[in-house]
């Protein structure tokens, strides 16, 4: 890892920012507003906790009940705490972060969230350590790992991705929000410790983060949701205006995948069983599965409902005997429908 791109990261979310409000560009700001039931559940979480949010979105996906979940780079604890409710006392949030002065923040309030909760034990704990070593969390022992905005800062990606998968149980799902940037950023940028901070110059070419996740054996992933971003301080467009960021959503899963959509006949029904979700649900931005409704499915599709913690929640019908060839998985779903916008995340 690099030395120096570590020490600029931790100084920049140690030391510069004291708040959201210090930000010079909206590249580490969610820009819409969480589901519903994610608004209420914020409610429950402390003022100077969610002063030092720097997220650009809202990686918190359905279906968390009595799961382990891993936050990497949890900061101040706010998505900490908010899956902390959404798990429940029978669930498990791991918050792991580097920067001291985040963890403290995030230590501090334990009690009290634990209190405000109703919940007799605590079910959170933070570490201190690097999301590129995931020191401390065993084999194949989480649920969901979740990240909002942080993976951009790591100076070694594909280390990330190497952990998330040890870690990962089969099954599992990555559920992010992050920086992506349509072209490579040049080297000189990448050091600048304020393009950093910003989540600009660590932002990841999407063809890259396709080739990381390929590497580790993730041969299809989806996207949620994406936004362009504006870079409205003029110090910064002259930099690097020249490059197009984009905020966006993302989950894989660790389950058998092929690198392009197959179509072997299945069909999924959504059985309306998910709490928050009882209409309509969103695997990506290309599936929204309405409650009853037979949808036909790719061969990955129907293994990313059928072999994660969805299985409960949906009828996968058919096997893998017959191969009819290539899937046409390139409609999207209703952009504006209100069953889309409670599925997945708002960045």
């Amino acid at each position: 890892m690099s030395e120096q791109t570590i020490d600029a990261v931790r100084e920049y979310y140690g030391q510069v920012l004291k708040s959201t409000d210090d930000l010079k560009t909206s590249a580490c700001c969610a820009d819409e507003s969480p589901p519903e039931h994610i608004r209420a559940l914020l409610g429950n979480v402390h003022d100077d906790v969610q002063a030092r949010f720097y997220g650009c979105g809202s990686p918190l996906p359905l279906a968390l009940e009595g799961c382990t979940v891993l936050d990497l780079g949890c900061g101040s604890g706010r998505d900490v705490y908010l899956l902390s409710q959404l798990v429940g006392p029978s669930g498990r949030v791991i918050g792991i972060d580097m920067t001291d002065e985040q963890l403290s923040v995030a230590e501090t309030y334990k009690s009290w969230h634990m209190e405000r909760f109703g919940f007799a034990e605590a079910n959170v704990s933070f570490l201190h350590g690097y999301i590129e070593e995931l020191a401390g969390i065993g084999d194949a022992s989480v649920d969901v790992i979740v990240s909002n905005c942080v993976i951009n800062l790591s100076p070694d990606k594909a280390a990330v991705f190497k952990q998330v998968m040890r870690v990962l149980k089969p099954g599992g799902e990555i559920y992010f929000s992050d920086v992506f940037a349509g072209r490579r950023v040049p080297d000189a940028l990448q050091v600048d410790p304020v393009l950093l901070g910003e989540c600009l110059s660590g932002a990841l070419y999407t063809e890259d983060f396709r080739r990381i996740l390929r590497a580790e054996g993730v041969l299809d992933y989806r996207e949620i949701v994406s936004r362009r971003l504006s870079i409205d301080d003029p110090v910064i467009e002259v930099k690097i205006g020249m490059i197009d960021f984009y905020s966006k959503t993302i989950r894989a899963f660790k389950v058998p995948l092929e690198d392009i959509c197959e179509n072997y006949g299945h069909v999924a029904y959504y059985r309306g069983t998910i709490a928050d979700s009882p209409h309509a649900f969103m695997l990506d931005n290309h599936h929204l599965f309405r409650t009853g409704m037979p949808v036909p499915v790719c061969g990955n599709t129907a293994n990313m409902l059928s072999e994660s913690r969805f299985g409960q929640h949906f009828t996968v019908v058919g096997d893998f005997a017959a191969h009819y060839g290539p899937f046409d998985c390139t409609a999207p779903v209703e952009a504006s429908s209100p069953e889309a916008a409670t599925g997945g995340a708002c960045c």
